[in-house]
């Protein structure tokens, strides 16, 4: 495959691209995916969005204030001239981002686009020693950092790393530096295959994964799930619970609205109850969370607050039927659920409207294509559980990681999830591929079991795992949160044992059930099936 010149001065990225044949294959067919060689996303999202809506739409929304795109424009330019003007950034240099959904923290990622730099947004939540790991693959020597959040960043000792603060208002933080700076900017004319964000994913052996996006990898994610199954309006406002340092989050807050001049209200920090007071208060129309976010809002009574959305989005984990049917039958809103990866930057598969069939993840979002395939590689007949495959106009591209040959085969995406796809081509999630239970020579997928014990009135939260078991290879193992009052005892164990015996076959049923106080869960809410089976390792 062959690159654009780059506008990078910094070849870091480009250095540490994987080579072209270990690339999955990429599709443009789809019409409005034809980037021109020279595109600067920020530009794409802001600036041309401005000429088409104007500046004064509203853009960015917190609980005590709004930004206008006029308000956000000029910010992000100041921030651009003080990375090159002031701390000498280069086009290509890594710029580390930390902090919460806030304002300055989009204001900081569009400046670092426009001055042709890459965004390497991290959560406020990490810690010092996975920085460390961060700076060291991303070889970041800037950030710019909320100045809650700067003590973890200064104790990973990163190498000649310079850190700005922001939203302190003092002396040394960046509005300090932008102060006086009103003379605008043009962007960088980065290259549309330009490297613009590194998004770490985990990796199964416990060292994170830099997945790289170019420019032109932004606008597609929105040109194709967002335009064609999202379908927003200028008028929706999007909010959402996941961070924007993961590409679910900067998908619903910032390319998505701001493709079509839409706004975004950011919260910081909100329990579900909050979550769902916020969105009644605002106006939330389109929501971005997981499913046990929409349980959550449900089950604190908040269903009245959810009304008004116009599409609730679910993704990060499987979403079950029975959560979906609860949440129509209480709100009259239909959930839009759908798979992504950091790899391929947001949702491929996914359904809308009257395509929803509640269960089903759904359709291949136009412009992508997904096949369920075998072990050789071999597209499996419908009905039969395989390996998703899916290729389209993003696809993964590792920073120096041999992983990458493990993630694309033959030109596919293989995502790690086990699915069925039907004879209408709807695909049903099974498990992630190393989460199938086998156990005396039956595949079990867990979720499936998930999904009948969250029917209980008394179960809160549960995961299910396989554990090591002489006899049977492996046996299904429940870990169950019981809701508040309830006791965890012999009983309820063979009371949820049985309920299972009775909604699915029963070699499914969990032979263990272990009572927990809470479940593993990353930052976005998903499920961390991993440290669950780590805990069943040792149970016979």
């Amino acid at each position: 495959m062959q690159l654009s010149p780059s506008a990078h001065a910094d070849t870091f990225c480009r250095d540490s691209l994987p080579p072209p044949v270990q690339w999955p294959e990429l599709d443009f067919s789809l019409p409005g995916l034809n980037y021109p060689d020279r595109l600067n996303a920020a530009d794409e999202l802001l600036d041309a969005t401005i000429a088409v809506y104007g500046a004064d739409r509203r853009c960015l929304l917190t609980p005590t204030e709004t930004w206008s795109y006029r308000d956000l424009a000029v910010r992000a330019s100041q921030v651009a001239r003080v990375l090159t003007d002031d701390l000498g950034l280069l086009p290509g240099n890594r710029v580390l981002l930390r902090g919460p959904n806030n304002p300055w923290l989009i204001t900081c990622w569009f400046g670092i686009l426009k001055a042709g730099g890459v965004a390497v947004t991290t959560m406020p939540m990490l810690r010092a020693g996975e920085l460390a790991t961060i700076g060291e693959i991303a070889q970041v020597r800037l950030a710019l950092c909320d100045h809650r959040f700067t003590a973890d960043l200064a104790a990973a000792n990163v190498p000649d790393l310079r850190i700005i603060s922001y939203g302190s208002g003092g002396e040394n933080d960046l509005s300090a530096l932008m102060k006086g700076n009103e003379l605008g900017f043009w962007s960088v004319r980065t290259a549309a295959d330009d490297v613009a964000i590194i998004a770490f994913t985990s990796g199964t052996t416990g060292r994170p994964k830099a997945t790289m996006h170019f420019h032109r990898d932004l606008l597609a994610v929105a040109d194709t799930f967002s335009k064609h199954v999202l379908r927003p309006l200028p008028d929706d406002l999007f909010a959402g619970t996941p961070p924007a340092a993961f590409t679910f989050g900067l998908g619903g807050l910032v390319l998505f609205p701001f493709r079509v001049g839409a706004a975004s209200l950011l919260l910081e920090q909100a329990s579900p109850a909050q979550l769902a007071d916020h969105i009644a208060a605002h106006g939330v129309t389109v929501l971005s969370t997981a499913p046990t976010a929409y349980r959550a809002m449900l089950a604190a009574g908040k269903a009245e607050q959810l009304r008004g959305l116009r599409r609730p989005v679910s993704a990060g984990e499987h979403l079950p039927a029975g959560t979906w049917q609860e949440f129509y039958d209480s709100t009259g809103v239909k959930i839009i659920d759908g798979i992504g990866s950091t790899e391929l930057l947001h949702i491929f598969i996914a359904a809308a409207d009257d395509q929803i069939r509640a269960g089903s993840t759904g359709l291949a979002v136009p412009g992508y294509h997904a096949a369920v395939l075998d072990g050789e590689g071999k597209p499996v007949p419908d009905g039969e559980p395989g390996r998703l495959a899916v290729k389209g106009p993003t696809g993964c591209r590792y920073l120096s990681d041999d992983r990458q040959l493990s993630y694309v085969r033959d030109g596919w995406n293989l995502t790690g999830d086990t699915y069925v796809r039907d004879s209408d081509g709807y695909f049903w999630y099974q498990a992630r591929s190393d989460d199938m239970i086998i156990s005396g020579g039956y595949n079990i997928a867990g979720p499936e079991i998930e999904e009948v014990l969250l029917s209980h009135p008394d179960v809160a939260e549960c995961g299910v795992v396989g554990a090591p078991n002489a006899a049977r290879g492996q046996i299904v193992k429940a870990f169950v949160v019981l809701r508040d009052g309830v006791s965890g005892d012999d009983a309820k164990a063979r009371e949820l044992q049985d309920l299972v015996k009775q909604r699915i076959a029963p070699y499914k049923y969990p032979r263990a059930v272990e009572f927990v106080p809470g479940l593993p869960r990353t930052n976005t809410g998903k499920l961390q099936r991993f440290r669950l089976r780590e805990q069943a390792a040792g149970t016979e």
